[in-house]
Formats: C-alpha cells, sequence, structure tokens
C-alpha cells in the first residue's frame, strides 16, 4: 500500500520532477538522485510528502489488515444486546476495540520489528525490501484468519486459480478475502451473544402478557435483568477471552 501511494505521488509529480532536474532554477526541493549502482535517493520533500500521503490511508490499513473489524462489531452487537441504547458510547466501544487490536497484533507488530524496522535502521536492507517483508508478516497473519472459501472466491474471480505457497497470494486478493472472512466470523459471534438475552426478553414480555400489562415496555424490565446476568457470568471478562482467542496469532 505505501508503494503504491508512492507511485501515485512519483505519477503526479513526474512532469514537475523532469522540470527541476532539465530546467535550472526548478523546484530542487523535489528532486530523485539515482547512484552508480542504480540505487534512487528521494529528497527530504519528497520523503516527507510520501509519509503524510500515507498517513491518509492508514485508518484503512488499521481497519482492514488487522483485528479491528470483528472486535469492533461484536461489541457493537453486544451494546445492541444488552439494550443500553449508547452505553458504553461509541468513544469507549472505539478504544477498547483499539487496544484488543493491539493485544492481539503485538506478536506480528513485534516480529516486524524484529525482522525489518531494526535491520532497515541499520541500513541492512533498504525500503523496498523493508516493505515486502513486512508486507509478507501482515499477509500471513491475514491468511492465518481468513476462510478459505472466501480466499477461494476471490482467487477464482481474479481468474488466478490455486496457489502453490500462501506468500504467492497478491495483496489484492487476500484484503477483501480477509474482510468478508472477519464479518462473517463477527456477525456468528454476535448471533451467539445474542441468544442468551434474547430468551431474557422472550420471558419478561411472556410474563407481562400473562399478567395483563400489556402497556409496560418489556425491554424496560428486562433490562436490569440481563445486566445482573451479564454482571454474575462475568461477561466481559468472557467476552473479551473468547474474542480474542478466536483469533490465530
Amino acid at each position: 500500500m505505501k508503494k503504491f501511494s508512492i507511485f501515485l505521488i512519483l505519477t503526479f509529480l513526474f512532469p514537475v520532477l523532469g522540470f527541476s532536474q532539465t530546467v535550472p532554477g526548478g523546484l530542487e526541493a523535489l528532486t530523485i538522485t539515482e547512484s552508480a549502482n542504480g540505487d534512487k535517493t528521494y529528497s527530504l520533500s519528497l520523503k516527507i510528502l510520501a509519509l503524510m500521503t500515507a498517513l491518509t490511508i492508514l485508518p484503512s490499513l488499521v481497519l482492514g489488515m488487522t483485528a479491528f473489524t470483528r472486535i469492533v462489531i461484536v461489541m457493537s452487537i453486544l451494546r445492541q444486546a444488552l439494550g443500553t441504547q449508547q452505553t458504553p458510547p461509541n468513544q469507549i466501544i472505539i478504544a477498547i476495540s483499539l487496544f484488543l487490536t493491539f493485544f492481539v497484533m503485538a506478536p506480528t507488530f513485534n516480529k516486524i520489528y524484529s525482522t525489518v524496522s531494526g535491520p532497515y535502521q541499520a541500513g541492512e536492507m533498504n525500503l523496498s525490501e523493508a516493505i515486502e517483508s513486512g508486507g509478507n508478516e501482515l499477509k500471513g497473519f491475514m491468511i492465518k484468519n481468513t476462510r478459505k472459501n472466501d480466499l477461494v472466491m476471490f482467487s477464482d474471480m481474479a481468474n488466478k486459480g490455486d496457489f502453490l505457497d500462501t506468500s504467492e497470494i497478491p495483496f489484492y486478493i487476500i484484503l477483501p478475502a480477509y474482510m468478508t472472512s472477519e464479518l462473517k466470523t463477527a456477525f456468528q459471534i454476535g448471533f451467539l451473544l445474542f441468544l442468551p438475552f434474547l430468551v431474557i426478553d422472550m420471558v419478561i414480555a411472556s410474563i407481562l402478557m400473562s399478567l395483563g400489562m400489556m402497556m409496560l415496555s418489556p425491554m424496560l424490565i428486562a433490562l436490569p435483568f440481563k445486566l445482573l446476568l451479564f454482571v454474575l457470568v462475568d461477561g466481559w471478562s468472557m467476552t473479551v477471552g473468547s474474542l480474542v482467542g478466536t483469533f490465530s496469532p
């Protein structure tokens, strides 16, 4: 993704770069220097521009390439099942989801830091190799947590067939397959979370109807019982522990 962003920047700035290199007095801050061995060195201004562009797509990367999608959907469904309206609020749901995402992704991030960031800062690998190596680590996490049928579906739609090695799967196939698989898994977990609270709602509604209390809202009466049940079984710990356990590191 970062390599693609740099490519777009250089595509739009190519006339400017050419003008700055061929015409005296051009934009010297936007230059690309090619060494004798073929390596290209980008000016500081281009590096900053590429970094700012990469930051704009960072939210999409967090949503699409990590555990955030599954976690935030399950938490939102749990809040609806409890019937607590906006409690906990959206900010708390997002914060919990982010912290759990960092917890789930910690082994992958640590591996990326040890195998990519350290050698790159030490000058043992160039930028292209660092991007490729870090991308392969994230790809490995996504492949482990993607359903095979979803992967096969997108592979067939792209007319790529079966892959002999998972490292050969391109990002434009694994990303939508991973997102689709995460949505399916999140809704399955949400369905299981909804069942006990649905039973409580049905029992309370039946009791109120048998007592002839038609005008009394069953949701209002069921809410304290659902909260009591959730607290007694230590619902937050069970939900978080089970949710984190569904990921393959």
